[in-house]
């Protein structure tokens, strides 16, 4: 039977066993992955925990709802079982009726059946690392080879010498500004995401620098188990002209190639971003995007009215 539990009654011990040997892990769903990035997020389980999904939820004009947190590509149902396409609407159906509009994204291994609601598909880049850095290397675009060997000529070098603060600053100063997605409480999150990960050994900064010391590029990446994600990254204008970029990729790679099953980009609705990482062998993986929307009439007007606001 699935049970709503609410945040408080969660057995995080239980919840994280079942994430950990789930057919479909994905780091976004720990625990201490959600208590970060949607403080409070309450539960669907099955009463032994073989299945769980997480509900990350919050309130804005008197309506509940559930939202996908930044920096947790994926979420939707996670099961020691096969996840069928029946098992998924019937936690879908379980959702509780409070929340008049969702917004969420399940995982690659989450399909869900056309009655659940309305479905996209969102694209990811995954690149397979198992092989030795030399098989790796030789699936490398002709432009990524002569964006590495420019790197070189121009002696960038890439290490862990990086701070939170330059990776962060970096993509705001450069990226962030522009495309205003990200605000001030996002990138304290994404801090409080790193400084948890570093300290406790899951994850690290690697960064780029010219010869002059400069850092060019910059990406955090998060470890676990066989998966390693890309989590965040950010360049300045200069990473153009010096390959910055596809140094600290390379660099990455010459170092983890076989140690690891999958390098996750994350990334891949973005046409320019998605070209990058398929320039270093990925692949294209889709996972689901739901969206359920039960607000009245008015409600649907004045959410309309907000997002054009935003663009």
């Amino acid at each position: 039977m699935i049970h709503y539990l609410e945040h408080n009654s969660i057995d995080k011990q239980r919840w994280d066993a079942c994430i950990s040997g789930s057919c479909n892990r994905r780091v976004y769903a720990f625990s201490w992955y959600l208590d970060i990035v949607s403080p409070g997020w309450d539960a669907l389980a099955e009463e032994d925990y073989t299945s769980v999904f997480p509900l990350t939820h919050n309130r804005k004009w008197g309506v509940s709802y559930l939202y996908q947190p930044y920096f947790a590509q994926q979420l939707g149902l996670f099961s020691v079982k096969p996840v069928t396409a029946e098992y998924l609407g019937r936690f879908i159906a379980a959702v509780p009726r409070c929340y008049r509009f969702i917004e969420i994204q399940l995982n690659a291994m989450n399909e869900p059946g056309a009655e659940t609601g309305s479905i996209t598909q969102r694209v990811n880049h995954e690149l397979d690392i198992a092989p030795g850095y030399g098989e790796i290397s030789g699936r490398f675009a002709q432009n990524t080879r002569r964006n590495i060997r420019k790197s070189k000529e121009l002696a960038v070098t890439a290490g862990r010498d990086a701070g939170v603060d330059e990776l962060i600053g970096m993509f705001s100063e450069n990226f962030g500004r522009k495309e205003g997605k990200l605000q001030e409480k996002h990138y304290q999150v994404l801090r409080e995401l790193i400084v948890y990960c570093q300290s406790h050994n899951l994850g690290y900064i690697l960064g780029a620098r010219d010869s002059e010391g400069e850092l060019g590029a910059a990406a955090f990446f998060l470890f676990d188990g066989p998966h390693v994600y890309f989590l965040f990254a950010a360049s300045s204008l200069h990473a153009r002209d010096n390959g910055a970029m596809f140094s600290l990729v390379d660099h990455f790679l010459s170092e983890n190639g076989g140690k690891y099953k999958v390098l996750d980009f994350e990334g891949g609705n973005d046409p320019n971003l998605g070209r990058f990482y398929k320039s270093f062998g990925a692949e294209e993986v889709y996972y689901p995007a739901l969206f359920i929307n039960r607000l009245p009439a008015a409600l649907n007007r004045l959410l309309y009215f907000y997002r054009r606001l935003r663009e």
